[in-house]
C-alpha cells in the first residue's frame, strides 16, 4: 500500500516532473490519469483568483479523502496538489494524479477527487476583478454538489 502525497502550496507545479515523479522506477503501473484545473478569466472580468485555506486542516481532510480513493480502487500511486494565494487567468490551480494498472480505476479515482476538491475541500475563492475591484467569496455550485453525490 502506498501513502497518497498531497501538497498545498502557493507556487506553481509542473505537470510532467509530477507525473515523472510518480512513475519513476515503476513498471506495474499501466495509467496514469491527469487533471489539471487552470483558472478562467471569466469573460475578461477576473484579475486574478484569491484562494485561501485553513493550513494543516487542508492537507489532513484532503489526505483522508485521498486514502479513501486508495481503498476504493487498485491505485498505485495518488498525487493531490492544490494551490494558494493568488492565481492569474491561465495559471494552474490544482492537480490530480491518478495511477494504476489499468485506466478504469484512475479515470474513476481522479474523477472522484475533483469531485470532493470542488465541493468539500477546506478553500475558500475570492475574485478580484480586472477593474481593481475587489469580488465577493465565490458560492458553491450546485451541479458541483450534484456531480459529487454519485460517489455516496
Amino acid at each position: 500500500m502506498f501513502s497518497p502525497l498531497v501538497r498545498i502550496q502557493r507556487e506553481d507545479f509542473s505537470l510532467q516532473d509530477e507525473i515523472d515523479a510518480l512513475s519513476a522506477g515503476r513498471a506495474d503501473i499501466g495509467a496514469v490519469v491527469s487533471f489539471t484545473g487552470l483558472c478562467r478569466d471569466e469573460a475578461g472580468t477576473l484579475a486574478a483568483l484569491e484562494l485561501e485555506h485553513y493550513p494543516g486542516m487542508a492537507e489532513a481532510e484532503i489526505a483522508r479523502v485521498a486514502n479513501e480513493a486508495a481503498s476504493r480502487w487498485p491505485l498505485l500511486g495518488l498525487v493531490a496538489i492544490h494551490r494558494y494565494g493568488l492565481v492569474k487567468p491561465g495559471e494552474q490551480i490544482v492537480l490530480v494524479l491518478a495511477a494504476s494498472a489499468h485506466r478504469r480505476a484512475a479515470f474513476e479515482a481522479a474523477d472522484f477527487m475533483m469531485d470532493y476538491l470542488k465541493t468539500r475541500a477546506p478553500f475558500w475563492k475570492r475574485e478580484h476583478r480586472a477593474d481593481g475591484t475587489l469580488g465577493g467569496w465565490v458560492e458553491a455550485k450546485g451541479e458541483d454538489d450534484d456531480a459529487a453525490r454519485r460517489w455516496e
